[in-house]
């Protein structure tokens, strides 16, 4: 069993999931709070890793990061390393391919929240910061956790966009869905089962732990 690349993809999950829940909040509270044209098309965007090929997407990220491109000649220039092939590359795809399953839970639960209760505290002199903070954010909890969860779960399963952009590197950028992929191709099912059905396990409890939680908080 790559407990390095085990490692690996549980230290890329952690990261994207505080990453989007940084950007995704905002993002979810712009689109199901917002009345201004145009949302509609960010949407669009939001949603577009879930019907985009993983290779696709990939692919663009590659050439938005690539030694070739003013972002990654910025990004070798300030670190002496190129961004692709990286633990920053894999978390840049990472953020943009599991964004909608952040975003989307993010702004359903944001859309459930009573409007009268944030229009109450505008009249009584809350600033739109602290409306948010202090009623939408925890009546939207569930929702939130939600996200958070299934950005997790799915960034830890990711295999075609980290490929593309990050390689195949051995304690760098090997996630434990290319250290699967390996172990098939070179006929190590033994290893590749193995690991295989600890990812299946802990997706398991990781949604079955969520979805009681969500429960509760519901109930």
């Amino acid at each position: 069993m790559d407990w390095p690349a085990i490692a690996l993809s549980l230290r890329l999950a952690t990261a994207t999931t505080i990453v989007l829940l940084a950007i995704g909040l905002p993002l979810a509270s712009w689109l199901a709070l917002s009345n201004r044209r145009g949302r509609w098309a960010v949407d669009a965007i939001v949603a577009l890793p879930l019907v985009l090929p993983p290779t696709v997407l990939g692919y663009y990220v590659l050439v938005m990061l690539g030694p070739r491109s003013p972002i990654g000649r910025a990004f070798e220039t300030l670190t002496g390393s190129p961004i692709v092939f990286s633990f920053t590359g894999l978390l840049v795809a990472s953020v943009l391919y599991s964004l909608p399953f952040a975003v989307q839970p993010f702004a359903a639960a944001f859309a459930a929240v009573d409007r009268t209760l944030i229009e109450t505290a505008w009249c009584l002199g809350a600033s739109r910061l602290r409306t948010f903070a202090r009623i939408v954010v925890p009546l939207a909890r569930p929702g939130i956790i939600a996200g958070a969860v299934l950005t997790f779960a799915h960034t830890v399963g990711e295999f075609g966009v980290v490929l593309m952009v990050g390689g195949n590197l051995s304690g760098v950028t090997r996630t434990v869905s290319i250290s699967i992929y390996d172990d098939v191709q070179a006929f190590r099912h033994d290893s590749a089962h193995a690991t295989a059905l600890l990812l299946l396990v802990f997706s398991f409890v990781v949604l079955a732990l969520a979805s009681l939680r969500l429960k509760r908080q519901w109930a």
